[in-house]
């Protein structure tokens, strides 16, 4: 891994009885798009306040940069750029008027806060909302306005909480082209989504989280290979689905078939020349075999694989 930007080290923050977060640590690499994923309830987003110096853990420490949360949160502020799940905005506001009044917050002064803003503008591509009311703009126009208010003191590791919740696809395939642009440009991005499938198109490396224990970390590849011993095949006829999965339950090697958008996925614990003799008896059986596929490995696979849906 390259050099660790955010470093979380045995953090744990309780809420009564409730273990929000129990005893995490991980890192994230400078310049990765790091997912963090869980069910509702898991602690992402009280990890997630933590690491932005909204609020102190009961022990252990997040430093970013090598910088303490708890010994120096000022100077981490200036480190990070957050986003939360929500966007705050003022009334009567306009989207020049709303950058602007975080980039007096940030100390910006003068011609270099004006040149801030306007190439905030230009980069989000909302150059036609400038006189535009924020709070009157769309969800999706309101999330790229909020992404640029935590851009404005270019900072190294970029927080979002759940960016893409609420979005239109249009709106979240911009938001995943920005995340890219925001990568390629040397920006750390630690985000959570229960958009699992375009995370997976994005993140480098992933942690799963759920009760407020931390269950895996790494990249989806490397997980899934050390939980999963079996390959997974699909199998897509044109008919006979039924029939197909009774007779693929009577075949060895095969395990757990289940219905997946249509096909009929497996695990298959067998290698290539018996996967090979398996697809020649479904044909000679009498199959209209259409497709048979190995399928590559998903978020949602890792997902469903070490997380029991529970919440605190």
């Amino acid at each position: 891994m390259s050099e660790a930007i955010l470093e979380i080290q045995h953090l744990a923050r309780h809420f009564g009885d409730v273990r929000a977060v129990d005893d995490i640590s991980f890192s994230v690499g400078r310049g990765q798009v790091f997912g963090f994923i869980g069910p509702n309830g898991a602690g992402k987003t009280t990890t997630m306040r933590i690491i932005a110096t909204l609020d102190l853990p009961q022990t252990g420490d997040v430093r970013v940069g090598g910088v303490s949360v708890v010994d120096d949160p000022e100077k981490v502020r200036r480190l990070i750029g957050f986003m939360p799940d929500y966007t705050g905005v003022y009334a009567n506001t306009t989207v020049t008027e709303y950058l602007d009044f975080f980039a007096r917050g940030h100390r910006l002064r003068g011609p270099a806060r004006r040149r801030t803003v306007e190439n905030i503008i230009e980069f989000m591509g909302i150059g036609d909302l400038r006189e535009r009311r924020v709070d009157k703009l769309s969800k999706g126009l309101q999330q790229r306005v909020s992404l640029g208010r935590a851009l404005l003191h270019d900072p190294q590791l970029l927080i979002l909480d759940e960016p893409a919740n609420g979005l239109d696809p249009r709106a979240r395939i911009e938001l995943r082209t920005l995340i890219r642009e925001l990568a390629a440009d040397g920006k750390t991005i630690f985000l959570s989504s229960h958009i699992l499938t375009e995370l997976s198109e994005i993140c480098d490396a992933v942690a799963v989280i759920e009760k407020g224990r931390l269950l895996a970390t790494g990249s989806v590849a490397d997980i899934l290979k050390s939980l999963r011993r079996h390959r997974v095949l699909t199998v897509r006829v044109a008919s006979q689905r039924e029939q197909a999965e009774r007779f693929l339950l009577e075949q060895p090697g095969v395990l757990q078939v289940r219905e997946r958008n249509g096909s009929l996925e497996f695990d298959y614990a067998a290698g290539d020349d018996e996967q090979v003799a398996l697809l020649a008896r479904l044909v000679t059986a009498g199959f209209p075999v259409l497709e048979f596929t190995v399928r590559g490995a998903d978020l949602e696979d890792l997902f469903l694989k070490i997380t029991e849906g529970k919440v605190q």
